[in-house]
């Protein structure tokens, strides 16, 4: 492996980013500690933000990549592409680059990257889990931990936690242009071209349990059923 790009997606996330990029940070640091050779590099990609999202993107000094397509699938591929372009720029093929996808609202843990890279050795996909923070209501945390398997070999798929080699991108086509479960499209392609895959939770991270959604059908409405489940 030559080179690890974080990918981002963000719409409107001034709040919640400056502590997604702190954690992926960290992460970050921690990666070079252990590889130095290796090339890390984040990306945010603003879709049609109109807070103060960039300022925070610039303020941590990453990349920004802007679009303008208001659904999720389409914004991930535009950003894990930017990715693969610029590490084509470095003379690193998409074999070599290693994509860690994350969201605006999610805070990794300092061995994200590392493990990640760890899994990398074996796997062309890592796919890892979620557990929401600022969740208050131990009824609706309840619930939600019983209908989600934090384990190994776990049958969850979430983009917020989701690792890819480049190359094993483009086999199978990428994030497509879809508003919702553009993430469960691509593992199920990527299992369909490929065994080299885990489901692990060595590198579980944690969602904002915040309940107004970027997209219908997201992790906000999913904790929002939940509330309604419990009354």
């Amino acid at each position: 492996m030559g080179a690890v790009h974080v990918v981002i997606p963000a719409r409107d996330e001034e709040l919640l980013l400056p502590r997604c990029l702190e954690s992926v940070e960290q992460a970050r640091r921690a990666l070079r500690a252990a590889r130095p050779d290796l090339l890390v590099d984040v990306t945010v990609v603003l879709d049609r933000c109109r807070d103060r999202t960039a300022l925070v993107v610039d303020a941590a000094r990453v990349h920004r990549h802007t679009v303008d397509f208001g659904m999720v699938g389409a914004t991930r591929d535009a950003g894990v592409r930017w990715a693969l372009a610029s590490s084509a720029r470095n003379g690193i093929a998409p074999e070599d680059l290693w994509i860690a996808c994350t969201d605006a609202d999610t805070v990794v843990p300092p061995h994200w990257l590392t493990r990640q890279l760890e899994l990398a050795q074996d796997h062309d996909a890592v796919i890892g889990t979620v557990e929401p923070f600022g969740l208050t209501d131990t009824a609706v945390l309840a619930r939600w931990r019983a209908r989600h398997h934090l384990v190994e070999g776990h049958p969850h798929v979430h983009g917020a936690n989701l690792g890819v080699r480049g190359s094993t991108y483009l086999e199978v086509g990428g994030f497509l242009p879809v508003a919702l479960d553009e993430d469960v499209d691509l593992v199920r392609r990527i299992r369909s071209h490929t065994s080299r895959w885990v489901a692990t939770d060595a590198v579980r991270v944690a969602s904002s349990a915040r309940r107004v959604s970027r997209c219908r059908g997201g992790f906000a409405d999913a904790i929002l059923a939940l509330e309604d489940e419990v009354g």
